[in-house]
């Protein structure tokens, strides 16, 4: 089944991801072999007078062509379905949790899920250099490889490696390169991506964001102070208190973000509170200090008995204007807007009137201004808080509070996004996502992706020994960091729904549905190489080398619910598609949107092939497409089924998958 995919790769060039998305972009400057004519997207952009930039910065670093490669890659893995959690707790989900290597999930979802995402959040590890990096790179080319496809010397070979030690700026930016291009094609045309960074790898960080995104589309850099009181001592040069949290859109001329309240109502509550007929208001100083003076705003204003005033200076030397100008005053006269307060000296104050805006049912409307740049709200400590709460908060260091991952949710504004965090964590944003929709009724989902790290190795003598770090979750019987996420995504949705019994929607979305991306040995790998479609000996043996038991994880999952889950994902259904069970004689056959039909059990005989034509020819089945797993049918069967589907009125494509 995986064949296909590995005879793709070994073809994959640097330069393939990004030829493959300028053909479905520019399709036109492309001729029939697929080679892009430069010339004529040279005159277009003469006939267009569009400027051609001839100097430009370029981030370059050892293993960039190699991350490239990997980019353009085909996955060449498995998507094994937990069916204990997909046909229990998670049946009726529409969330999503992957364990597994983020980047082999990346490439899953790209048919599936490529432009429709709204946001996605990460928070990838952040290269402190101190041999704590996790993430396997498998590097599955031999050195000679390496050198062969991509030009390496043996020390860049060795550079490139070094992201499983101490990783270096280059490894460490081959390793985000791939991952940020594919999620980059997941995003919609309105999407945008978090990225929360430290200084260790801002700058670099930056730079590639700018070439995969565009510099146009930096829309800014978020500062978050993530820590309380004095700050950190990481630094002996400065107290470190602040991280940052970078922010590209997929296409920023598209972008809007949802503006923040306006604390007028807080003004009005803490100030002397008036009302009219016209409504509720409060009372602010025409004039103020302002950096930028404009003389246009600094006029004498008649007071009602007759004297003149100027905007006063402030004490910080900051010279005054007046807020409005000379015609908005005299409208404001004539309007009833303007106030005049004198003082037990005779001295007077002019005062605006700041009405608070209501609805038909003089219920007040909030008014919105463009968010701060500065996050100063939450820290690291309300986060470990949280997973203290729900008996969590040994495990993790320094987690994401989920106000944070609130606040930035809210900036988007599609009402339902999808979310996507492929470096989840203790799934601060699954958390996040449930609780916002517990608050608004909202119906956001959630995509989370985990690397299964082990909370333990296992010592020469066959003993399992827990990590660094990993003492307390071993102890309480977790494996593995992905088995702690998805039980914080259940105590928190429990958490949700004791605290909102009362209001929380009938539809509230407190669960998802578990898939593991799993690579198969290389062992199953080339039996099926060696493999004689002219026999049948080996047809079970195939299929079942794919059940979870087989593949040596758990959930149930047999082997064809292997493949199907698979394969749908390839082509382009989502993961709550509904699916319908097909006799054929005996045959069990599986039918996706009426249109798909799928064979992959072994047992295809005559009389299958008979059935089949018989419901195509009286239109009980009107499918467009068969597809089937090549190893569960010999030649004889499978000549036989080509040949019946070229009889019918209609053209039917088969699909044959090694």
């Amino acid at each position: 089944m995986l064949t296909d995919n590995e005879k793709f790769n070994a073809q994959v060039k640097p330069n393939t991801a990004f030829l493959t998305e300028l053909k479905s972009k520019l399709p036109e400057f492309f001729d029939r072999e697929g080679n892009f004519d430069m010339g004529k997207f040279r005159q277009q952009l003469a006939d267009k007078n569009v400027n051609e930039l001839k100097d430009g910065y370029q981030l370059n670093f050892v293993g960039k062509d190699y991350a490239r490669r990997q980019a353009g890659e085909m996955p060449t893995t498995v998507i094994v379905p937990d069916e204990e959690q997909n046909q229990g707790a998670g049946k009726d989900s529409h969330n999503l949790f992957f364990t597994g290597d983020n980047l082999e999930v990346l490439r899953h979802l790209q048919a599936n899920y490529a432009g429709k995402v709204d946001v996605i959040y990460i928070d990838p590890p952040y290269n402190t250099g101190n041999g704590d990096f996790v993430y396997p790179d498998a590097f599955e080319y031999s050195d000679k490889q390496l050198h062969d496809m991509l030009g390496l010397e043996e020390d860049q070979i060795e550079r490139l490696k070094s992201i499983q030690g101490k990783s270096s700026h280059s490894a460490w930016l081959t390793f985000m390169y791939p991952r940020l291009i594919l999620a980059k094609n997941l995003l919609n045309d309105t999407g945008l991506i978090f990225i929360s960074i430290d200084h260790n790898e801002l700058t670099n960080l930056t730079s590639l964001c700018n070439e995969i995104f565009g510099e146009i589309n930096n829309v800014v850099s978020l500062v978050w102070t993530n820590k309380e009181g004095g700050g950190s001592s990481d630094s002996n040069l400065f107290r470190i208190k602040n991280e940052s949290i970078l922010t590209y859109a997929k296409d920023i001329s598209q972008l809007k973000i949802r503006g923040t309240k306006i604390s007028n109502i807080d003004r009005y509550d803490k100030s002397d509170k008036y009302e009219s007929e016209r409504g509720k208001f409060y009372l602010q100083k025409l004039g103020m200090g302002s950096i930028s003076y404009s003389k246009s705003l600094d006029y004498p204003l008649e007071c009602p008995d007759g004297s003149i005033i100027y905007p006063k200076d402030n004490n910080d030397g900051k010279k005054a204007i007046w807020r409005w100008s000379k015609d908005k005053v005299q409208w404001g006269l004539k309007n009833d807007f303007l106030v005049f307060k004198q003082n037990k000296f005779g001295q007077y104050t002019v005062y605006t009137k700041q009405y608070l805006k209501v609805d038909n049912k003089n219920q007040r409307i909030d008014r919105k201004q463009p968010p701060m740049g500065v996050i100063d709200k939450f820290s690291s400590t309300q986060g470990s808080k949280e997973l203290k709460k729900l008996g969590l908060q040994e495990y993790f260091s320094y987690p994401k509070p989920t106000r944070l991952i609130k606040w930035l949710l809210q900036r988007a504004m599609p009402p339902h996004p999808l979310i996507l965090d492929f470096f989840a964590g203790s799934a601060t944003t699954a958390d996040a996502v449930m609780q916002l929709n517990a608050e608004d009724g909202g119906h956001r989902k959630f995509i989370m992706v985990q690397l299964p790290e082990p909370t333990f190795t296992t010592n020469s003598d066959g003993k399992e020994v827990p990590t660094k770090g990993g003492e307390a979750a071993y102890d309480a019987g977790f494996r593995s960091i992905d088995e702690i996420s998805r039980e914080r995504i259940r105590r928190a949705a429990a958490k949700i729904k004791a605290d909102n019994e009362l209001t929380l929607p009938a539809d509230f979305d407190g669960s998802f549905k578990h898939y593991r991306v799993v690579k198969p040995t290389k062992q199953l790998l080339l039996e099926i190489e060696d493999f004689d479609p002219k026999g049948t000996a080996l047809f079970n043996d195939m299929l079942n080398s794919y059940a979870s038991d087989a593949l040596g994880v758990a959930g149930g999952a047999t082997g064809a619910q292997t493949i199907l889950t698979t394969w749908l994902a390839k082509d382009g259904y989502a993961f709550d598609t509904e699916t319908k069970h097909i006799d054929l004689a005996g045959y069990r056959a599986t039918l996706v949107n009426d249109n798909r039909l799928y064979l992959i059990n072994p047992g295809w005989g005559a009389k299958n092939t008979e059935a089949l034509l018989n419901q195509l020819g009286t239109y009980q089945l009107d499918v467009q497409a068969v597809v089937l797993f090549g190893y569960s049918f010999n030649i004889a069967e499978l000549r036989e089924l080509e040949n019946g589907l070229k009889q019918v009125d209609r053209h039917i494509s088969l699909i044959k998958r090694y």
